[in-house]
């Protein structure tokens, strides 16, 4: 058995009469390591979403996107991803900084499938993989605690129809976003922001 479930699981547990088939799935499906397929799975997908909170226990989700495999598997316990430019908020990273701990959810709307890892993340600006991702600020390495599939009965079929071109490529100029260009943040953007670089293209989404 894991630790997962705490005294407001328990609570819902007995009052909706469930404790019994919880346990039985914390001890069916619940692991602290990622299986070959789980692997398979992360790898092939193009985002996930992530949960983290900060010391005063506020919460904050945000959703990550790559390319096809931009979240690696590194070990049975070790998943890595890059984290890229994004609004300067730093409101996910900021939490990993302060109490490391976060919650994935990885969702193949198209194949109606998804799983979540629960675990420890850290931030390493001189990871081996920058060279791997472009324009990567820094990696995150996500060290399991909780790995389990999660019942797909209410997530929407939904299919592709365009990857975002913000997604940095290899040898090819990311564009600039187009709230970047705004009057009201031009003069508090970071010095080298590619929003100063004239020959960026600008699109709005």
């Amino acid at each position: 058995m894991s630790d997962i479930y705490h005294d407001g699981s328990r609570q819902l547990q007995d009052e909706f009469d469930t404790r019994r088939l919880a346990d039985r799935l914390d001890e069916a499906i619940v692991q602290d390591s990622i299986l070959p397929s789980d692997r398979e799975f992360i790898e092939r997908l193009d985002m996930f979403f992530i949960a983290t909170v900060d010391e005063r226990g506020q919460v904050n989700c945000s959703y990550k996107a790559g390319e096809p495999g931009f979240v690696r598997v590194l070990d049975e316990h070790t998943l890595a991803f890059p984290s890229y430019d994004g609004n300067g908020m730093y409101l996910s990273m900021g939490n990993i900084l302060r109490t490391r701990q976060v919650g994935m959810l990885f969702i193949d709307f198209e194949n109606q499938k998804r799983m979540r890892l629960n675990g420890e993340a850290t931030l390493h600006r001189d990871d081996p993989l920058m060279a791997e991702y472009p324009e990567a600020q820094f990696i995150v390495r996500v060290r399991a605690r909780e790995v389990f599939a999660n019942c797909p009965r209410y997530i929407h079929k939904m299919k592709l129809v365009q990857r975002s071109r913000f997604v940095p490529q290899q040898d090819c100029p990311t564009p600039v976003p187009g709230w970047k260009k705004g009057e009201w943040v031009a003069d508090a953007l970071p010095a080298d922001d590619p929003a100063h670089d004239k020959s960026r293209e600008i699109i709005d989404r």
